[in-house]
């Protein structure tokens, strides 16, 4: 019998927004070396990297 906590509910939240931010970095007009460097610090550092993702990754300036 498997036993599944909040450990595993916050490890899925963690890889679903790290899946997230990656197909988003993908889809940015930011330049491909730039988006080499956000997906590698996305994947090495999961937590860390989806939130300096977040705050300071590139955004689509155009609506």
């Amino acid at each position: 019998m498997m036993n599944f906590g909040y450990s595993s509910v916050l490890g899925l939240m963690i890889l679903i927004g790290d899946i997230w931010a990656i197909l988003n970095i993908f889809q940015s007009s930011a330049a491909n070396e730039k988006k080499l460097i956000w997906i590698i610090a996305v994947v090495l550092l999961p937590v860390l990297g989806l939130i300096l993702w977040l705050l300071l990754g590139p955004r689509n300036r155009g609506a």
